[in-house]
């Protein structure tokens, strides 16, 4: 039987409050556990050397129990059943009792009695039926030892449970019945049990795992006995058999670390919707827990939104998206380089998997299956020397489609992969496979709204003569959507030019098709040679009538009669004036109310803006942050332009500096940047 340690009360005999009385062949108690006296209510002084029948059994019982009684003395008869107890205050109990016959070493009999209160018992006992960790509770098994440590009395149970017969227990120590990598342990917790006083309770014991897999686990109570003086006597020592509850307990903690696991994915996986951001995700989630090394790999027919073409018996063309290792390891070598586009052969495991849409699992790898595994022969000679020695391939499916692969493989972890793993490797790709699906959709999505939103805006010659104009349309960050900002310059009559930036509030395909209407709207209004507050009037019952949208718009006309500009605002950010001698100044237009609002007012201001000045107008997206505040921001872009004044800088020069200073790869919105300054 293996080893013995210590673990805090709160075990199974614990819960049942299991006394153990041991009779002497007169009858007389000399044996008294702690749990017989919250039973029967007797301490040990008190029921230690009386006779049982008359202390405990009911007058109308009597007969019968000395009966069972003298058949366990002398016939070693074991008997089990339910009687009535007399307690010590009186009450009758219905207790459960379990009788046995003991030797000790001088040939004395004792009868041993191990009693629990019968609705205890059967309280724990329907418990137990409707647990899944306890399908069945084997025998318990009993042993007495004396106060040198040496058994003195066992049962039939212990003797199956450890298979030393009874022979080869009595006499005898624990160092003499136990292998010896569990009797020193064993033999340490006895003393300190026989020493204390203090029980060790349901303590698990684990023996070693068969070459099945499946190990003994024993749960081991041992108390120490004491007589009516409450000198030690010895120990008793009960043994039950636990494995199917150690089993399931394990099945259960692996199920909890699954779901903890899939947790933990449902949160990393699919923060963003860049696809090679999310691949990595992927990765970086199976590792170590999973596989020691993952690699992620999609159809390139799938990422360019094109029929797949796979088969097994052709191959396919994949794009190798991420790989994530547990630790620094050759096998990284031989894995696909991330981010290229290569034709996988039919042989390879991973196009199997794709092409049937199931998963492939090598649980002990070959040396010939390195060969499917790998790209080619020098990859699977860095896969052997990495020690690869299980493999798992997992396909990735969205929407019934099959987009790509998880590649697992084990090298460092000893166990290969089993069922369960393919499960939850299956549960991770799934998952991964529908954020995937959604990066790669919205960058479809994305970039067909991007071309819609550049051809509806004027190519950057587009321009009066009077005029030197630069321009820029600046998308927002590859994970955001595009938005619906423009700028237009449109020659009017009388060689005036009317200047127009404008922001559609929203993303997306539509925002950009509104911003379409309301360009081509102001573009035919323009023409009308309306005042421009007359404009945003008239475009403010348009973009009401496009519920739920609502912009902001900046329209200016500049004259180059007398070198004026008229500026008139619908809620948009002002204008910057940059003198050709003087300093940089926000342009003072009433902002206004957005169109779409309705029913708003707006007013026109007039500037001088002359040769060599310069007017910078600007969507929200050039200034705004999530960090700083907006005026903040505003003073960042005055001082920006303080050098350009009267600097000579080219307009295209003052675009790109504008953008490189102000813009960052992660901004969430776009910008439209309109820059004129009139001629000689």
């Amino acid at each position: 039987m293996p080893g013995v340690s210590l673990s805090p009360p709160g075990g199974l005999l614990d819960v049942l409050g299991v006394g153990a009385v041991l009779l002497d062949a007169q009858g007389r108690i000399v044996l008294w556990s702690p749990q017989a006296e919250q039973l029967f209510g007797y301490s040990a002084a008190e029921a230690l050397g009386r006779y049982a029948a008359p202390l405990l059994v009911p007058e109308r019982s009597t007969a019968l129990v000395l009966r069972l009684f003298d058949e366990v003395i002398r016939e070693g008869r074991s008997w089990a059943g339910v009687f009535p107890v007399v307690c010590k205050d009186g009450r009758i109990r219905q207790l459960e009792f379990r009788n046995m016959r003991l030797h000790d070493d001088q040939g004395a009999r004792y009868a041993l009695a191990l009693v629990t209160d019968r609705a205890a018992l059967r309280e724990v006992e329907r418990d137990l039926a409707f647990s899944t960790l306890l399908i069945r509770q084997s025998p318990m098994g009993i042993a007495v030892m004396d106060t040198d440590m040496r058994y003195v009395s066992v049962n039939p149970a212990l003797t199956r449970l450890d298979g030393v017969d009874e022979e080869g227990h009595l006499g005898r120590t624990v160092r003499d019945v136990l292998p010896p990598t569990h009797a020193r342990e064993a033999d340490t917790v006895l003393h300190r049990v026989l020493e204390t006083g203090e029980p060790v309770i349901d303590r698990e014991v684990l023996g070693s795992e068969t070459p099945g897999g499946r190990g003994h686990a024993w749960s081991v109570s041992v108390y120490r006995l004491d007589d009516s003086g409450g000198r030690p006597l010895g120990l008793s020592i009960s043994v039950t058999d636990i494995t199917a509850r150690h089993q399931a307990a394990l099945q259960a903690e692996l199920a909890r670390e699954r779901l903890s696991h899939l947790a933990e994915a449902s949160v990393r996986i699919g923060t963003t919707l860049d696809l090679e951001q999310t691949a990595r995700e992927l990765a970086e989630i199976t590792v170590p827990e999973l596989a020691d090394i993952a690699a992620v790999d999609v159809l390139d027919a799938a990422v360019r939104d094109r029929p797949a073409g796979i088969s097994a018996e052709g191959g396919a063309t994949f794009r190798a998206l991420a790989l994530a290792a547990g630790y620094p390891t050759v096998a990284v070598e031989a894995a696909d380089p991330t981010g290229q586009v290569a034709r996988y052969g039919a042989e390879r495991l991973v196009t199997r998997c794709v092409a049937t849409g199931q998963p492939v699992a090598v649980p002990a790898v070959q040396e010939e299956d390195l060969s499917r595994i790998a790209r080619d022969e020098h990859a699977a000679g860095l896969l052997a020397k990495a020690g690869v020695h299980s493999y798992l391939a997992v396909p990735l499916i969205a929407r019934g489609e099959v987009l790509g692969a998880l590649d697992l493989k084990r090298t460092r972890n000893p166990k290969p992969f089993d069922h369960d793993d393919t499960i939850l490797a299956c549960e991770l790709a799934g998952r991964a496979a529908v954020c995937i699906d959604n990066a790669r959709l919205y960058r479809q999505q994305r970039s067909i709204a991007l071309m819609l939103q550049r051809s509806l805006l004027p190519t950057p010659a587009t321009g009066s003569t009077r005029l030197r104009i630069a321009s820029r349309y600046q998308p927002a960050g590859a994970h955001s959507e595009i938005g619906g900002d423009w700028f237009d310059v449109l020659e009017l009559a009388e060689d005036r030019t009317a200047l127009v930036v404008g922001d559609v509030m929203g993303s997306g395909i539509n925002a950009a098709a509104t911003m379409g209407r309301l360009r081509t709207a102001t573009q035919t209004l323009a023409r009308l040679a309306l005042q421009p507050t007359e404009v945003l009037h008239h475009l403010d019952q348009i973009t009401t009538g496009l519920d739920p949208y609502f912009a902001t718009c900046l329209y200016a006309v500049y004259d180059p009669r007398g070198n004026r500009c008229r500026i008139a605002s619908a809620g948009h950010l002002p204008p910057v004036l940059v003198p050709a001698r003087g300093e940089p100044r926000l342009v003072e237009v009433v902002p206004g109310t957005p169109l779409g609002i309705g029913g708003g007012t707006h007013s026109t201001v007039a500037v001088d803006l002359c040769p060599g000045d310069l007017l910078v107008l600007y969507t929200d997206g050039l200034i705004e942050t999530r960090r700083d505040d907006i005026e903040d921001r505003l003073e960042v872009l005055l001082g920006l332009l303080r050098p350009v004044a009267g600097s000579g800088d080219s307009l295209e020069q003052t675009c790109d500096l504008l953008l490189e200073a102000l813009r960052s790869p992660e901004n969430h919105d776009d910008v439209a940047l309109l820059l004129v300054s009139p001629t000689e």
